[in-house]
């Protein structure tokens, strides 16, 4: 057991097992992984490997996020790549790995963890490791964007500010497109559905010249109160276009955080959680 690194010799064995594990895809590139695991202004990854030998054998790993919780600046981490060698899997290391990573993320002071996960992984996350299942994601086909966000009471919400969005938009395996329509920030993401964009929309501006809207349809992932669905012609996307059922996971790490969330108050949308 070892702690995750962010060596070029270990983006490339972690790259070769996600890949082994998913199937190769631009997001399990090792340049990918430096900027996720190595180049986030939010601090360096915090994650688990176990090694069998020369053969990594599974890895965990969580990503610093920053989040306003019930008006306090919390550090926090997003759980991301889980993977496991064919050769071991069975064996208990997924959750072996995971409580070692959230013992090195208390000890560092961060202070949560949150996760989506689908109907497969929810189980293990609430069962074995002790996390809260905050609410089903909304997923679905908005008619009209916001233009700025409803008042709100909020207990949870992501912070972006410019050297953080600058970072999440230089994704190298993903293509965004940003557009600013009155206090807010649209930014979209190619989805795995053809014609349909992702949108987040954040208050930060992302810096760039007004450009129009990218065509097609446009997907809103996510839960957020600031934002009124009803007015905006929300449209729920039917269970057999959804890859799997999105839970959101919340686990605190330190006395600082609350013990659960509200989702009636959380705001989170994909670009808090990475699916694109």
């Amino acid at each position: 057991m070892r702690p995750t690194q962010t060596s070029a010799e270990a983006l490339d064995a972690y790259s070769g097992l996600l890949s082994t594990v998913f199937g190769d895809g631009p997001k399990f590139a090792a340049q990918a992984l430096a900027w996720r695991y190595r180049d986030n202004p939010a601090g360096s990854v915090v994650g688990a490997d176990a090694w069998s030998g020369e053969t990594l054998a599974a890895h965990y790993v969580a990503c610093p996020l920053r989040a306003s919780v019930e008006g306090q600046a919390l550090k926090g981490l997003l759980s991301l790549n889980t993977a496991t060698h064919p050769d071991f899997q069975g064996q208990g290391l997924f959750t072996r790995l995971a409580r070692t990573a959230y013992d090195q993320g208390a000890e560092l002071g961060y202070d949560f963890v949150i996760g989506v996960a689908n109907a497969q992984s929810t189980p293990g996350f609430l069962g074995r490791l002790g996390f809260q299942q905050v609410g089903r994601l909304e997923a679905g086909l908005l008619l009209r964007t916001p233009r700025r966000f409803a008042p709100a009471e909020l207990q949870f919400s992501g912070t972006w500010d410019e050297a953080t969005l600058a970072w999440r938009l230089a994704n190298p395996a993903a293509a965004y497109r940003t557009v600013r329509r009155g206090d807010l920030t649209a930014v979209y993401a190619d989805t795995h559905l053809p014609g349909v964009r992702c949108a987040g929309f954040v208050e930060t501006d992302a810096g760039e010249a007004p450009r129009p809207a990218p065509l097609g349809l446009t997907l809103f992932m996510g839960l957020d109160p600031r934002i009124k669905l009803g007015q905006l012609g929300y449209w729920p996307l039917p269970d057999r276009f959804r890859p799997s059922p999105l839970n959101l996971i919340y686990r605190p790490l330190s006395a600082r955080a609350p013990r659960s969330l509200d989702p009636r108050a959380t705001a989170i949308s994909f670009l808090d959680f990475d699916p694109y």
